[in-house]
């Protein structure tokens, strides 16, 4: 049976729970909602699975807090013994336009600190990784304050749609691979 591991970035608590930096979290959480499943708290995270065409998805959301994500990846990685090339991260970019998607095989951390300590952890940029573009509509120095910052109300009402391509990405992802699956989305 093959596994894929899902990790969605984001930080815990509820001063964190609509900010831009916690895509990830709200992506898992809206994929868990389709799928009729519940996260539950594990070790390093909270954790769920769902089935689709013989393979099981594994939904990570760390409760490491962003910047020390990578300890989760790696160690629900080895314990479900799930290869390199069946990871998918899901965060945040700042230098892609709103919600711009973009679903590459491999890269840099790119400036984000959760990807950064992932690297770390696994010694490797060679997994997958979807970014959601959160523009950059802030003024020099105010980085930080703009990604730990609430979505708009017109924001809100545009991320839905996004979602749902990221949710069809990760079936495909595992059903027909990366290769294919970057083919189709990355064309629309």
């Amino acid at each position: 049976m093959k596994k894929y591991l899902i990790v969605g970035l984001g930080n815990i608590g509820e001063k964190y729970k609509d900010t831009r930096h916690n895509i990830g979290f709200k992506i898992l959480n809206t994929i868990a909602t389709k799928e009729e499943i519940i996260f539950s708290t594990q070790k390093l995270g909270d954790l769920t699975k769902f089935r689709f065409k013989g393979r099981t998805f594994i939904l990570l959301k760390p409760n490491t807090y962003m910047n020390l994500s990578g300890k989760a990846v790696k160690y629900w990685m080895k314990k479900e013994k799930i290869p390199l090339e069946n990871i998918l991260i899901i965060c945040d970019d700042l230098n892609i336009p709103f919600q711009k998607l973009r679903l590459k095989p491999k890269g840099s951390a790119g400036g984000h600190n959760g990807l950064k300590d992932i690297n770390n952890s696994l010694c490797t940029q060679q997994y997958a990784r979807m970014r959601f573009g959160v523009g950059h509509e802030f003024s020099k120095g105010r980085q930080a304050e703009y990604v730990l910052g609430k979505w708009s109300d017109e924001e809100l009402k545009n991320i839905p749609l996004q979602i749902n391509k990221i949710y069809e990405t990760v079936k495909s992802f595992g059903t027909i691979g990366l290769e294919r699956t970057m083919n189709i989305f990355n064309t629309k």
